[in-house]
């Protein structure tokens, strides 16, 4: 006699606009294997027991970002957080906390794409260079500066962890900060005064209360928290060699 499937209760926070006022939780039992993810689980509720069900997804390897939300009250991505260590369960599965929610765990991202469009998230280069010239040339010593920094995939679990992006939602928030870092600590940009004024600025870094909960979540190790404090230190710098230097002349 063949077994029985393991099962595990997943609740979800729904929220259809046309329907409710107010996010539902409501309840599934979902049939699991041990390398079951729980975003394959929301694949079965939705292939096999409701189709109005939504949430984004792409890659399923976290590498897009895309699967984002809230797993028993922290921030993860689906596809690599797996039922076997969320037993006996129940599993509760809500939207990314702090941002608006336009459908079940669909969450608005408009405002986390115009922090990151504030920051000119690109090399502007310090001088004109022609292909004729050839490549930028950087050392390893370079590279190591920055490269930890660039292995962002705007998933946004460190906005969901910061509770001050949650008091304050103008604040410009771990990962757009790191990224900015990224791009300031390059050999290669020339960007960085332009950059500056938003470092300093109230919705800058120093509206960071250094809680530190946005490394311990970031999936790929890129520890926002420490582009945060190396942001505060150059925001200091700039400050006084403005206040130190002759008016008008350039630090």
């Amino acid at each position: 006699m063949a077994e029985s499937p393991k099962t595990i209760d997943v609740e979800v926070l729904r929220y259809r606009p046309e329907q409710e006022s107010e996010p539902v939780w409501q309840r599934y039992t979902v049939p699991y294997t041990d390398d079951m993810s729980v975003l394959q689980a929301l694949q079965q509720i939705k292939d096999d027991q409701d189709g109005s069900l939504s949430f984004r997804w792409s890659c399923r390897m976290a590498i897009c970002g895309s699967c984002g939300m809230m797993v028993n009250g922290k921030p993860h991505l689906s596809c690599q957080t797996f039922l076997r260590d969320l037993l006996p369960g129940p599993v509760r599965i809500e939207a990314l906390a702090h941002f608006p929610i336009e459908r079940d765990l669909v969450v608005s991202v408009d405002g986390f794409v115009k922090k990151l469009e504030s920051i000119q998230p690109y090399i502007i280069p310090k001088e004109p260079r022609t292909l004729a010239q050839g490549e930028y040339r950087q050392s390893p010593a370079q590279l190591e500066q920055f490269e930890q920094f660039s292995g962002c995939i705007n998933c946004m679990l460190c906005y969901s962890a910061c509770p001050q992006f949650g008091l304050d939602p103008s604040f410009t928030g771990p990962g757009v900060l790191a990224l900015l870092h990224r791009y300031n600590a390059d050999s290669r940009d020339g960007g960085q005064a332009q950059r500056m004024e938003l470092l300093g600025s109230t919705e800058g870094v120093w509206n960071c209360t250094a809680v530190g909960y946005c490394s311990e979540v970031c999936p790929k190790g890129v520890d926002p928290a420490n582009a945060v404090n190396q942001n505060k230190v150059n925001s200091a710098k700039d400050y006084f060699l403005r206040f130190l230097s002759p008016r008008g002349s350039k630090a």
